[in-house]
């Protein structure tokens, strides 16, 4: 047998290899012999990764000073990931997303569930955004960015080092153009028959929210001649999605200016900008005082940010989805539709459900619960690995 010349970390023998063997992702630092040579290895190191006894189970990304010792990359036998590898991955991605939108604005990479853990890639057009968000990634950047370019032929590349994931790798939070001009104005993206404004350098994480699309749909059956309100509306999300839908009045509440003024740009390129309103303050109290003004809406829409970012802050998220809840429930109109919505990964379809009725019922309505949603296609799910299905939205008649 020929010895890999890459580095080798094994499993300890506690340690059972059937989930890397069934497609689980991640290797703990907990699971490993970190030995002197194992926690000396930089940050991005390609590895082997065997069992405990001494057989190959994978490629892997090392990073000694993460929680996730260890990304599966490939097999065992792999080469060291280079510009053709990464082109190999990016195709298969393209493929996906080219049979399903008809135009090229959308997540390109959505990390281990298309094979480049840690690495999400947005495109807007013939600009793509990567967050590389696992060390592997930084270091191999070079490559990923040139094989992005050959395979989809965008002109701009941009880094986004704003992600959660850079912390906890021990990354740098500084941002980079990697090919081309950084766009010098938001730029116009048309989802459902919205205008949308993406600022790619100073939004919100890539500057869109691709993985609501389908929602946003769903919602829009639900506007037509509505009163509605958006709530946690960034950029204008379900909001603008309602307008094109028929709404006849959205309001928009964030805590962002900029979002805001992005939104009113949305749709003052729908045409609609006399159906839009804001209001820039925290969501609780805007919600609060609505509901003291016993202001009624057909359609309210609750998209927050994650609350429950990890495991640690689940109970605390799952407290502040049941307050949501409470508060908004008395703002929907009699037979009108509300519509609650969780990205965290520590909170369960089941535990978000359950939250969200406590509040509803605390709040004294009744609920009939017409639709669940998800993230769309281009934000695939990696079946062993839950935490890829953080998404969720309920959609509910009261």
């Amino acid at each position: 047998m020929t010895l890999s010349p890459l580095p080798v970390i094994r499993l300890l023998p506690k340690t059972k290899p059937q989930a890397i063997r069934r497609g689980y992702p991640w290797v703990y630092f907990n699971e490993v012999v970190t030995d002197r040579r194992t926690r000396s290895l930089a940050p991005g190191t390609i590895a082997v990764l065997e069992d405990a006894e001494r057989s190959p189970l994978a490629l892997v990304a090392v990073n000694p000073n993460s929680k996730i010792i260890g990304r599966v990359l490939d097999g065992p036998d792999a080469a060291h990931p280079d510009q053709d590898w990464f082109a190999t991955r990016l195709r298969k991605a393209q493929s996906l997303r080219d049979r399903v939108f008809p135009t090229p604005f959308y997540r390109l990479v959505h990390a281990e569930a298309d094979g480049l853990p840690g690495v999400i890639i947005d495109r807007f057009g013939d600009t793509a955004v990567i967050q590389p968000n696992a060390a592997w990634a930084d270091v191999l950047l070079e490559d990923l960015a040139a094989a992005l370019a050959d395979v989809t032929g965008v002109t701009t590349i941009l880094k986004n080092a704003g992600g959660r994931g850079r912390s906890l790798e021990g990354l740098d939070d500084v941002d980079a153009v990697l090919l081309g001009d950084a766009p010098d104005a938001a730029l116009p993206v048309e989802m459902n028959g919205a205008t949308y404004m993406a600022d790619l350098l100073g939004g919100q994480k890539t500057g869109l929210f691709f993985d609501q699309r389908p929602n946003h749909a769903f919602a829009a059956q639900l506007a037509r001649d509505a009163r509605v309100l958006d709530v946690f509306s960034h950029v204008g999300g379900f909001g603008l999605a309602a307008l094109a839908g028929g709404a006849m009045q959205t309001h928009c509440v964030d805590g962002s200016e900029a979002a805001l003024a992005l939104a009113t740009e949305g749709a003052r390129k729908m045409g609609a900008e006399d159906k839009l309103t804001t209001t820039k303050g925290d969501a609780f109290d805007v919600l609060t005082a609505l509901g003291d003004e016993n202001t009624h809406f057909e359609l309210v829409v609750c998209d927050p940010p994650s609350f429950a970012p990890s495991h640690k802050a689940r109970e605390a998220g799952l407290r502040a989805y049941e307050r949501i809840a409470r508060l908004s429930a008395p703002l929907v109109a009699e037979d009108g539709f509300l519509v609650l919505c969780s990205c965290s990964h520590a909170v369960d379809l089941t535990a978000f459900t359950g939250a969200c009725l406590r509040g509803i019922g605390r709040a004294g309505r009744r609920a009939q619960l017409i639709h669940t949603g998800q993230a769309g296609p281009d934000h695939p799910l990696l079946p062993q690995l839950a935490e890829s299905g953080y998404l969720k939205a309920l959609f509910f008649r009261l």
